[in-house]
């Protein structure tokens, strides 16, 4: 009886020890993707780069605070330790919160579809590993390195909390909020990509659903709701599905402690956070099961558009199918490369997917501004400032995605080979591949183009307006295209070549900026201007500039002779139209000069690593 008792009792163990081990959860996946990301040394850079940058910002934040320390009293000296503790915790969770969300974006845009694309996913159900085991490997091995660049900062987060002034729980529901937030965003990259085979038509979704559940919702839920709820009741339903609204929240109550606050529970916000990732990771497992089904049957693909899988129904058989999946042939006219580039759809899913996007952009600008028109906003210059710079910012964001992409997607489809060996010369695919990235981010532009169009014509922003803007665009534009051109030949992977082209913006218009700032704050301000003239190389401010002097009700019907412009090396002077144009002339050719170095540099690297 005994031994009949080991024999039915061992299999049941088993399975509760298989049950209880975490690694049923991701399977075999995990340990493979770990595997590769082990062997590839742009980790170990990333890494040694956030550390380095970490311990540089401590540094200087210190020595701003130690110095001339004999001027003090000691109490003083204590005093200043919490504040800069604040200063530097705060800086770090917020670096850390904003860099692994876009990071998280970027790694996932691709997890499914090279699969997809490969044909792997396929042979992949043909072995004991599942669907949910797919998806949640895919997932947890890409987070696994934003993951370890956190753990990273938690020394350092505990020495400088030495400080004083910074408590526990902040550090604590930072990290909480941060590590919920990249989840989320994970997992919705991790949809679209099972959806799209370009990486950067995955990210601008991500993005765009970002900007919808985080700003728009909030703000309509505002504007709709704010005159039958008070500002307490609508702030728990704002904050709480909200990563952003989160972290404003808790870093302003660390700021300013506010005693018991029933308004926002962080805990809750974790939750709320990890079951819409519940969700959508759900959706994931369900389309890979029936895309790897369909990849494993050998039907068509995810990626094949409903055109083409109306042909391949209605003409049935392997030639059909083959029939209906090339199409009618497409004859190529001028330059090849600019033509494939300008047939090439921004987003899959055809003509209708366009204009619902199109016209659910406009929608929401109009109700934007029905909003102010509401409020009497409109007529004030620093709602013209948010939206410029809105806009502004997102150009940037959308070129230097676009512009990364180009070569790398051309790499991991195998096709660069093939593209080389042609007659084509290295120029021709340089300036096609530009041509490309100009007809790709135009439309984001186009929003930009419209605000300043349409209130000048109203008579709220000065027509030079569009002149200085015009000029910001063309260099932002031609810059990101031959910064993006040279990662996209020096990089492999489109992942790698994105964070290096976003990390190239933030080096020379965050990093360098504070640096300047904080040394010059360190040599008593002896050379505050530097700080200023690297200030006004950031588009960011040059379009503040430019649209603080010639918006809003009374500004946009002065004359040019009367126009003053703030730049921040010449604050206390008053700027003309003249000086003005002639510093964005400047910046502009600078500017487009980096961006030709680059695509030379690009031109140069074609025809290097091609596998």
């Amino acid at each position: 009886m005994a031994s009949e008792s080991k024999i039915t009792t061992k299999p049941v163990l088993t399975r509760l020890a298989g049950f209880l081990w975490p690694g049923w959860i991701t399977g075999p996946i995990f340990g493979k993707e770990l595997r590769v990301s082990a062997r590839r040394r742009r980790n170990y850079v990333l890494r040694f780069v956030y550390l380095a940058l970490l311990t540089i910002l401590i540094t200087l934040v210190w020595m701003n605070v130690v110095q001339d320390e004999s001027f003090y009293s000691a109490a003083y000296q204590i005093s200043r330790m919490s504040e800069a503790g604040k200063v530097i915790i705060t800086s770090v969770i917020w670096f850390q919160f904003c860099m692994t969300m876009l990071i998280a974006v970027i790694m996932l845009s691709t997890s499914i579809s090279d699969e997809i694309h490969h044909r792997t996913l396929g042979v992949l159900m043909t072995t004991p590993i599942n669907s949910f085991q797919i998806v949640m490997g895919k997932l947890f091995s890409k987070l696994w390195q934003l993951i370890i660049l956190m753990a990273i900062s938690l020394p350092l987060l505990a020495i400088v909390r030495v400080f004083g002034g910074v408590p526990w729980e902040f550090v604590i529901s930072g990290l909480c909020i941060t590590l919920t937030g990249i989840i989320f965003t994970g997992a919705v990259s991790m949809y679209f990509s099972i959806q799209s085979r370009r990486a950067y038509g995955v990210i601008l979704k991500t993005l765009f659903t970002g900007g919808v559940l985080y700003a728009f919702l909030p703000f309509m839920t505002i504007w709709l709701l704010e005159d039958s709820y008070t500002k307490m009741e609508l702030l728990p339903v704002i904050l709480h599905p909200n990563p952003f609204g989160a972290m404003v929240w808790i870093t302003a109550d660390m700021m300013n402690p506010r005693g018991s606050n029933p308004v926002f529970s962080w805990p809750l916000h974790c939750g709320i956070m990890l079951g819409g990732s519940a969700l959508v990771l759900a959706a994931c497992v369900r389309i890979v099961r029936k895309v790897a089904l369909r990849q494993a049957t050998g039907a068509a693909g995810v990626f094949t558009t409903r055109k083409q899988r109306r042909r391949q129904k209605a003409q049935p058989g392997q030639a059909g199918a083959a029939e209906a999946s090339a199409g009618r042939i497409r004859r190529v006219a001028g330059a090849p490369i600019i033509w494939k580039e300008l047939k090439t759809p921004l987003l899959r899913g055809g003509k209708m997917s366009a204009v619902i996007a199109v016209l659910g952009t406009i929608l929401a600008l109009i109700i934007t501004y029905l909003v102010c028109i509401d409020e009497n906003y409109l007529g004030d210059y620093e709602t013209h400032i948010i939206y410029v710079t809105l806009f502004v910012g997102l150009g940037i964001l959308v070129t230097a995605v676009m512009s990364a992409t180009t070569i790398t997607t051309e790499k991991e489809t195998r096709s660069w080979p093939i593209l080389l060996a042609t007659t084509l010369s290295d120029w021709q695919i340089i300036f096609g591949k530009a041509v490309g990235v100009f007809r790709k981010c135009l439309p984001i532009w186009l929003l930009l183009v419209g605000h300043v169009v349409l209130f000048t014509l109203v008579g709220l922003i000065h027509p030079i307006a569009s002149l200085h803007l015009a000029m910001l665009v063309a260099w932002i534009v031609v810059f990101f295209a031959g910064s993006g051109l040279y990662f996209s030949a020096r990089f492999r992977r489109t992942t790698t070549a994105v964070v290096m082209n976003i990390g190239l913006a933030l080096t020379l218009w965050a990093i360098l900026p504070g640096l300047t700032a904080l040394i010059t704050e360190i040599e008593g301000g002896r050379d505050y201007d530097t700080t200023e003239f690297v200030l006004s190389a950031n588009p960011m401010v040059q379009a503040v500039v430019v649209t603080e002097a010639v918006s809003g009700d009374y500004r946009a019907e002065k004359s040019l002779e009367n126009l003053d412009y703030n730049w921040p090396e010449r604050y206390w002077d008053k700027i003309s139209v003249a000086e003005t144009t002639r510093t964005m002339l400047a910046w502009m050719l600078f500017y487009m000069l980096l961006g030709i170095l680059f695509a030379c540099l690009a031109k140069r690297r074609l025809r290097r690593n091609i596998f």
